[in-house]
């Protein structure tokens, strides 16, 4: 079997008015490149005609699902299935400049993650953005790092490297923010490079009850599982300084006796200084035993 250097990854989900122009596409820009590759397809239980216009083609490696299962899901199982030491994700709604896959695997020279951070936003939804924004601000103050773009689906990476966290990725959208949070929060590096964003074609996935809920569970993901102590110790200190404040106005005003509310705010910080001290032990008792050595700079 001939060897292979990288693996793009492509998740399919009723994409069938689009989806072999997008394939011409990425096929056209790696076959000019130097780059040896595969072009992994993932079916994700398309319905409207994607799997048979798949079936015929003899020049990308089909993975197959039954049901839709997300597109976290098929990213997670095209990257298990992977040959080459590097893989791309990317999406085939004609959103992402596909054409610029082999400048992203160059660019990885000296990194262990490539993102294509939107200069350009697509289609606008006032309600995603602002909840995109807040979970990226969020993202930048638990990593330490400025990120242009957290929800990218355009990016090239180690496979090695993320092989040690394929068990964090959930199967729905934010799969995207895990693995950029997962490999910043472990001490691996991150490259962005500006990229053209344009309006998907198709219809889009999104809905605005299931991915409002969605938003809000990854605000917590984020909070419990990348460096929790930034969150819980200052707002845990914030209310003990508060219950103590409280506690001496309490001795002077109620001649040394203590009210409820100030024992409940008190109680409230001791709980949130408690949350936040075991969450940090669990992210790191669950850091990888054995690390992947980071790539040099």
């Amino acid at each position: 079997m001939a060897e292979v250097d990288v693996s793009v990854v492509l998740p399919v989900y009723n994409e069938a008015g689009h989806l072999l122009q997008e394939i011409d596409r990425i096929s056209a820009a790696l076959d000019a490149s130097p780059y040896r590759y595969e072009l992994i397809v993932v079916d994700d239980g398309s319905t409207d005609g994607s799997t048979e216009q798949l079936a015929g083609l003899e020049s990308i490696r089909l993975i197959r699902f039954n049901r839709n299962r997300g597109s976290g899901a098929a990213r997670k199982a095209g990257t298990k299935a992977a040959r080459g030491p590097i893989v791309v994700w990317t999406d085939c709604d004609m959103t992402y400049p596909n054409e610029r896959i082999p400048e992203l695997v160059k660019e990885l020279d000296g990194y262990d993650q490539v993102v294509g951070a939107r200069t350009s936003q697509g289609t606008f939804r006032p309600g995603r953005r602002p909840a995109k924004w807040v979970i990226r601000k969020l993202a930048e103050y638990l990593s330490e790092q400025q990120i242009p773009d957290l929800n990218s689906g355009l990016r090239a990476f180690r496979r090695d490297v993320a092989a040690q966290f394929l068990h964090l990725f959930p199967s729905g959208f934010s799969h995207v923010t895990t693995i950029t949070m997962a490999f910043l929060a472990n001490g691996y590096s991150v490259k962005y490079i500006p990229v053209d964003y344009a309006t998907r074609a198709g219809k889009s996935k999104f809905h605005w009850w299931r991915d409002t809920k969605r938003y809000a569970s990854q605000v917590v993901r984020l909070c419990l599982s990348y460096n929790p102590l930034k969150i819980f110790l200052p707002v845990g200190g914030a209310l003990g300084l508060l219950g103590f404040g409280k506690l001496g106005v309490d001795w002077w005003r109620q001649d040394f006796h203590v009210t409820p509310n100030t024992l409940i705010v008190l109680f409230a910080a001791f709980q949130l200084l408690a949350i936040g001290l075991l969450a940090d032990l669990v992210v790191r008792l669950a850091k990888p035993t054995d690390e992947v050595e980071p790539a040099s700079q």
